[in-house]
């Protein structure tokens, strides 16, 4: 049986507002939700909404999933480990091409604008990524998506308590919303095109990491003081005692980050996803406001080992 769109990470950041806008505007039988737990099967049948489990570690699954699928969105695995991402990721465009997909929508960021020369950690494993469709002969578009506005305490190493930001950087982000772009996403598919490209989804207007600083204090009555140091400085500030956890080989990873962002690897903007939204994407400057407005001590997951 054909299906013409398979959602991947339906439960997760990106996919469930990819999913919420195709229940929203297409018909039942046309997509389905997939996740990596079967437990979440009932949610979606209950719903009257197709189910497949996809698993990028077991490419049996992956081919059941698979099977007589159109169009897939291809959620990025969620690491830091580029390592594991590589054979996750191979795992699924091999087990795309043995089925037969006809076209590949894959996640990937916006390091480096629409360049591929990048050397930004968590850039350099979805570049691998876009090599491999490339190789594989699918059909597939590379929606480079600006770093999410959500995600800003990981990018400031923020936390509610934190009374300074020792950065090694303080270059421009086109910081985009997670829920628009995956308003953006689910528009980008159902459209269609944009086959054996690389597209690339930002908000209209950067911030910089200080004038976040700025408005964290602003709006929340903090103090909070924002530092330019050295990248040996970063790396000893949190070596050992972060408060999320997370372990000194992290902070050293993310120098390359901050040095892509200094670069102005996330400067460049795109009129795509205002076109796709049909409106103007919101500012960072505004989302940020609003997520601290709603929760002055508001959080992100990853900034967290556990």
């Amino acid at each position: 049986m054909t299906l013409k769109y398979l959602i991947i990470g339906a439960t997760g950041g990106l996919g469930r507002y990819v999913l919420d806008y195709f229940i929203a505007n297409r018909p039942t039988h046309e997509f389905a939700a997939a996740s990596t737990k079967e437990s979440n099967r009932r949610q979606f049948e209950d719903r009257d909404i197709a189910f497949r489990q996809v698993d990028y570690e077991d490419p049996t699954g992956l081919d059941v999933a698979l099977e007589g699928v159109e169009n897939v969105l291809f959620v990025s695995t969620n690491t830091f480990d580029n390592e594991r991402r590589r054979k996750q990721h191979r795992n699924f465009v091999d087990a795309a091409k043995r089925n037969g997909v006809q076209h590949v929508w894959y996640t990937s960021l916006a390091f480096g604008g629409v360049e591929s020369n990048s050397q930004a950690a968590v850039q350099t494993g979805h570049l691998e990524t876009e090599e491999m469709l490339r190789a594989s002969g699918v059909t597939f578009t590379s929606i480079r998506e600006g770093l999410y506005t959500e995600a800003f305490p990981l990018l400031l190493n923020w936390f509610p308590d934190s009374t300074t930001v020792p950065l090694p950087g303080d270059g421009p982000m086109a910081l985009t919303l997670r829920s628009e772009l995956g308003e953006a996403t689910a528009r980008l598919i159902i459209a269609g095109g944009h086959e054996n490209r690389i597209v690339l989804m930002t908000s209209q207007e950067t911030i910089r990491a200080s004038e976040i600083v700025d408005i964290i204090n602003q709006t929340t009555g903090r103090q909070v003081r924002f530092e330019r140091v050295t990248p040996e400085e970063f790396v000893q500030t949190y070596a050992d005692k972060d408060k999320g956890g997370k372990p000194k080989a992290f902070f050293e990873k993310t120098l390359t980050w901050y040095e892509g962002i200094e670069k102005g690897e996330l400067a460049t903007t795109h009129p795509l996803m205002k076109e796709l939204l049909g409106r103007e994407p919101t500012k960072p400057r505004d989302a940020i406001k609003g997520l601290l407005t709603e929760n002055p001590n508001y959080t992100w997951h990853q900034n967290y080992v556990n």
